[in-house]
């Protein structure tokens, strides 16, 4: 059977692979992913990558991403996992990605080493890699995270059950629950657990978390789940049973607190919180098979994650003030539109006013998946042009510096935000403009709105 699997990943996986060459020699950054060796206790013999982007934040999150059976670290990151690769250059987070080099390239998540916290396997490993790269970067503790797919889901999933005091969130496409794959033989396989025919009541799913760290009595971290309808290779039914651990683990109700359809074939579920970052949320693809992640999937694991926002340095947020006018840079109505003009109006709480500076030079609007760039309408760069909310895409465009004068720039063209005609009524227009050094191209407060923006 693990042949089986390993012949099934590998032909799932080959035109995303394929791919990654040209991915890898379409990247911008000229960071790079980056072998480590000697990084510490490394009882199976893994391997260590590491990505830092050039612009690293302050205090950058920290995701481990793991890969499938048959996988590769420069597989991973270079092929279905690249978007997040993508999203570390824009948020300046740091990506470490551990490589299996047994036979088969799964990792272990079936022997009693494999499944107990510091006892000897792959996942002592791999927390020797986060150790190693907290030691060296000014890592936030409050946002180590973990993804992974298939093999790299099961991990996910044991390294959230094992080290609940270090991960905050894990996002697992196509995996099972920690635990499930226990074997008494030695094998890495078990098939009663992949064919979906282990089911176990929420509590034994936490008794079987609780027993991988014993005595451990704090929180255990926010978990997303994916899983295809026809999957067949980690069948379908493992996603509940991924459901009732980890809403145990968190105290919750197994009846959904929310339930949309972000996608027609998707069916999302959400546990406690039902914001962005939910406490429990799982994502049922219909129709779907041992294919995930897919198309976009990704960007909503990224937001449920916490790496687009927040944590020391990741990003800081505020209002922007005309000096001018006493008005705040605002989206009218709280609209989300991409191409929406943006005007001055009366400073308030609302997100439509909270301008947020990532370390890659944007300015950017709400959160998650309504996620806006400040952007000149059109990607125009003459004088006249209105300022809009758009899609963010790691642009030119989209790229903005502030200068010793208070004014705020566009980096590609060198125009000035400039509240349209030195007006100062509500509603007046934000546009772009020659920069002359007039109160009406003067923004302020709080300054940490803008701290982070592109070095001049």
């Amino acid at each position: 059977m693990r042949h089986v699997l390993r012949i099934l990943v590998a032909a799932l996986l080959v035109p995303l692979t394929a791919g990654a060459l040209l991915l890898t020699a379409g990247r911008a950054s000229a960071a790079a992913l980056t072998r480590i060796t000697g990084f510490g206790t490394n009882p199976t013999n893994l391997n260590m990558y590491i990505y830092v982007p050039d612009r690293v934040a302050p205090q950058p999150a920290l995701l481990v991403l793991v890969h499938y059976c048959s996988g590769s670290a420069g597989a991973i990151f270079n092929g279905n996992g690249h978007d997040f690769a993508t999203a570390a250059d824009r948020y300046g987070y740091i990506v470490v990605v551990p490589e299996a080099t047994r036979d088969g390239h799964c990792f272990d998540v079936s022997t009693k080493a494999g499944l107990t916290r510091n006892g000897g396997s792959d996942s002592t490993g791999i927390m020797s890699m986060v150790s190693w790269t907290r030691q060296r970067y000014n890592v936030d503790p409050a946002r180590i995270v973990v993804s992974g797919f298939s093999s790299g889901a099961m991990m996910t999933n044991v390294l959230a059950a094992e080290y609940p005091d270090v991960f905050s969130a894990g996002s697992a496409f196509s995996g099972v629950p920690a635990g499930c794959f226990a074997t008494t033989d030695g094998s890495l396989w078990n098939s009663q657990c992949s064919g979906g025919n282990i089911s176990k009541t929420p509590q034994q799913w936490a008794d079987l978390a609780h027993a991988m760290y014993p005595g451990y009595s704090g929180a255990y971290p926010r978990m997303q789940l994916w899983h295809g309808t026809t999957d067949t290779t980690l069948a379908y039914p493992n996603f509940g049973e991924e459901i009732k651990q980890w809403t145990q683990l968190r105290g919750l109700s197994q009846t959904p607190a929310f339930t949309d359809h972000p996608q027609s074939s998707w069916t999302r579920t959400r546990y406690g919180d039902t914001g962005t970052r939910a406490t429990v949320e799982g994502v049922s693809i219909a129709g779907t098979g041992h294919t995930l992640p897919q198309a976009g999937m990704i960007a909503y694991a990224i937001s449920f994650l916490g790496l687009d926002s927040g944590g020391g340095g990741g990003g800081t947020t505020g209002r922007l003030r005309s000096v001018a006018a006493g008005r705040c840079l605002d989206v009218p109505g709280q609209a989300t539109t991409p191409g929406t003009r943006l005007q001055i109006w009366d400073c308030g709480s609302g997100t439509n006013q909270q301008w947020t500076a990532s370390p890659a030079g944007e300015l950017t609007v709400y959160s998650g998946e309504s996620r806006r760039c400040l952007a000149p309408e059109g990607g125009a760069t003459t004088a006249g042009t209105a300022v809009v909310i758009s899609a963010c895409d790691s642009g030119a465009t989209q790229k903005w510096r502030l200068t010793t004068d208070g004014s705020v720039t566009t980096v590609q063209s060198g125009l000035c935000l400039d509240v349209s005609g030195a007006a100062t009524a509500n509603g007046t227009r934000v546009i772009l403009w020659t920069c002359h050094g007039g109160a009406n191209q003067k923004w302020t407060g709080p300054s940490v709105a803008v701290t982070g923006l592109a070095a001049g």
